[in-house]
């Protein structure tokens, strides 16, 4: 009886203690609201890059179509860099024609590896009401890595997505995209066509 009594009275004193849990609001979950950032596939920096540029150039077209094709916008980021000579007017400083880019997209240029940095890209991204970003471009252990590092720095849900990353080392794209959880083209797909506007 007094063993009884002794476990009752610990369940009371556990009922009356407040857990941890209470009070404590969840954060209501925002429905994905993407956006596709393009960075830095310019003329000056392709030619730097390793083989597997060729296929990235397509699954980034792919990228592009798919997000204009579900309204989702796509942001054009540019690297500029007296150092190199990629300065806005040049001809290394622009897109290859080849890259379904529209003047319409939104473009920020940066001239630090982080395309959050010293930037306008926060407030362009805001404007579109976005909140999850998927990355592609150059370089995978670059400019992307550093931008995916400044996204979450922001506070936004950032992927790079797999086999739109390039470097000049496709091994060290393939190390960065594991490391990363890079994510597949059908899966973007996925989320991109079954995500309510």
């Amino acid at each position: 009886m007094k063993k009884l009594t002794t476990i009752m009275a610990i369940l009371l004193m556990a009922m009356a203690i407040p857990s941890f849990a209470q009070g404590k609001t969840e954060k209501p979950k925002e429905p994905i609201k993407p956006a596709l950032l393009v960075i830095d596939i310019q003329n000056a920096f392709l030619p730097m890059m390793s083989e597997d540029k060729v296929m990235a150039m397509e699954y980034i077209n792919g990228l592009i179509e798919l997000f204009r094709r579900n309204g989702y916008p796509v942001i054009r980021v540019y690297h500029s860099s007296e150092e190199y000579g990629v300065t806005p007017g040049t001809e290394g400083f622009e897109f290859p024609e080849t890259v379904k880019i529209l003047p319409t997209d939104p473009k920020v240029i940066k001239t630090y590896g982080d395309g959050f940095n010293k930037t306008d890209l926060d407030k362009v991204i805001q404007s579109t009401g976005s909140n999850t970003l998927f990355l592609c471009g150059l370089s995978a252990v670059g400019c992307v890595l550093s931008t995916w590092i400044g996204a979450q720095n922001q506070d936004y849900q950032a992927f790079m997505v797999k086999n739109a990353i390039i470097s000049h080392n496709a091994a060290y794209t393939k190390n960065v995209e594991e490391m990363f959880d890079a994510v597949a083209f059908d899966v973007v797909k996925l989320i991109i066509e079954n995500t309510g506007k």
